[in-house]
């Protein structure tokens, strides 16, 4: 059972009972799970959607999630220098958008 969910999209948002039916698009980033005894349970998500249906269920679809405490910050670090690296080599448009889209996921990571 759970009080309220906060996410990000292209800004933060929480979703109570009785939220209005609303699909919102997820950029990388933290998802937070309040329960009704005041637990946190956060996790990151590296993009998806959040479905808010009208009898306030949620359903979230996320290409990659993991728990926030079970992100290895050594294994993003290394990450996000090898994404860096592919993005300061890339060599057309479809290469950088790619490894674009790397950087900001581990960075968000990082900031998870």
């Amino acid at each position: 059972q759970w009080y309220q969910r906060r996410v990000r999209a292209t800004g933060h948002f929480g979703i109570l009972p009785q939220h209005v039916p609303t699909i919102a698009i997820l950029v990388p980033g933290t998802v937070s799970i309040h329960t009704e005894s005041g637990e946190v349970e956060k996790y990151f998500v590296s993009s998806g959607t959040a479905t808010i249906h009208a009898d306030s269920s949620v359903q979230i679809l996320a290409e990659e999630i993991c728990a926030v405490a079970d992100i290895d910050e050594n294994a993003v670090r290394s990450g996000l220098e090898a994404a860096q690296s592919k993005l300061s080599s890339a060599s057309n448009e479809a290469d950088k958008a790619a490894a674009q889209i790397e950087v900001d996921v581990y960075q968000s990571m990082m900031a998870a």
